[in-house]
């Protein structure tokens, strides 16, 4: 068996520096590069603000089945955020918190349409935490998710924002489905009972809701916006969020070039269907038709009609801009409420 000796150079010895592993070594503190101060001050600062849930439901037959998942806490006396999905069928649970805190909560609202939910605490003096702007996010910025992956309370992971503008499709099986735009793709590491936690930002501010797992490396959080603000707002008043309902299905198609030309802008939404006695279908508005516009704001996407159906356009009459046949025509439709 051979052996290696590794000597100091001359001019390390000369000049008197430590020899390689004899107190060479950085501190702890010096070992804390920028990326874990970070991590480690977020971790610090967010952990009091996440709460591991103990969600009750029935199930059938009578019977109690128990789930976990996560929430972040809002305002100081007891308002708690959640992902919809974590407390589906449930009308309360259990809440602990880091500092041994162990509450009951009763479920105030739920938003299948946005998987969000506002869950209410028996407790005062909470620690809430700050909300940021998931729009200032970019491509490859360190995140931190906090939450309590198979009820592991407290558990953080970090990673980068791997992708934004991600849409992902929410709603209950059987029921009204709608796509959640804007979403936030990361790598840091989720896992069932993430849902419903925190990601946050370098600055500690929450930026999103984790969510779903797509995969290995691939989770997805609802983006905290002026959007989902309101969301939340009105499940803290109302319990609920109204919707209107146009009764189409849309898609994505280029304009005539001589439309394009025309309104100034190449994209519109072809109507691919028509619900029978819906709003549309009483406006008179036809399979392949393209909407342009509605109410005075230009439409390209799906998503953008999507904003557009707030509780404010329930049951008042709007002007449909649509291209038929190569020209550009106006339709009045009274929007309808989506019934969750």
């Amino acid at each position: 068996m051979s052996s290696v000796l590794f000597v100091e150079s001359a001019d390390a010895i000369a000049d008197g520096r430590p020899a390689a592993g004899a107190d060479a070594r950085p501190s702890d503190g010096e070992a804390l590069d920028a990326y874990s101060r970070v991590v480690t001050a977020v971790a610090r600062d967010l952990a009091p603000s996440v709460a591991n849930l103990r969600v009750t439901r029935r199930v059938r037959g009578g019977r109690t089945a128990m789930g976990g998942g996560s929430a972040v806490v809002i305002a100081p006396d007891g308002y708690l955020l959640t992902s919809a999905h974590v407390v589906e069928g449930s009308t309360g649970g259990g809440a602990s918190l880091v500092d041994g805190r162990d509450l009951r909560f009763r479920v105030v609202g739920r938003d299948p349409l946005s998987d969000l939910a506002v869950l209410r605490a028996d407790a005062t003096g909470l620690q809430p935490a700050r909300l940021g702007d998931a729009g200032a996010l970019q491509v490859g910025q360190l995140v931190v998710a906090i939450g309590n992956p198979h009820g592991y309370a407290g558990s953080v992971t970090a990673g980068v924002v791997s992708a934004l503008g991600r849409s992902l499709p929410v709603g209950r099986r059987g029921g009204p489905q709608r796509m959640v735009e804007n979403v936030v793709q990361t790598d840091a590491a989720l896992n069932p009972g993430n849902s419903g936690g925190a990601l946050a930002d370098g600055r500690g501010c929450v930026v999103g809701v984790n969510t779903a797992v797509a995969g290995i490396g691939l989770g997805l959080a609802v983006p905290i916006n002026d959007a989902t603000r309101l969301i939340v707002a009105a499940l803290m008043h109302d319990g609920r969020v109204r919707r209107a309902l146009l009764g189409v299905a849309v898609g994505p198609r280029p304009l005539p070039p001589r439309v394009a030309a025309r309104l100034g802008r190449r994209d519109g939404l072809e109507v691919i269907e028509v619900v029978e006695g819906g709003p549309a279908a009483r406006a008179g508005l036809r399979a392949e038709d393209l909407i342009v516009g509605l109410d005075g704001t230009p439409l390209a996407g799906a998503d953008d009609l999507q904003r557009l159906m707030t509780a404010e356009h329930i049951g008042r009459p709007l002007e449909l801009e649509i291209v038929r046949e190569g020209q550009v025509r106006s339709l009045a439709v009274v929007p309808a409420e989506l019934e969750a």
